[in-house]
């Protein structure tokens, strides 16, 4: 494991973290069962085939 020679300084901490931000997830159109939902992108293949409930 890597193990730094000298501390960070706080400022460099907190500004290397603030580049780590959460994203919303791509939202895709499709229809189940006649009705149009919003799904994630990555999620699609699951719905068609039945193995997750259409979401409400």
């Amino acid at each position: 494991m890597a193990v730094p020679k000298r501390r960070k300084s706080r400022a460099n901490t907190h500004h290397r973290r603030s580049q780590w931000k959460a994203e919303s997830p791509d939202l895709v159109t499709i229809t189940l069962e006649g009705q149009q939902h919003r799904v994630p992108k990555n999620l699609v293949p699951a719905y068609r085939r039945g193995l997750l409930p259409p979401p409400a």
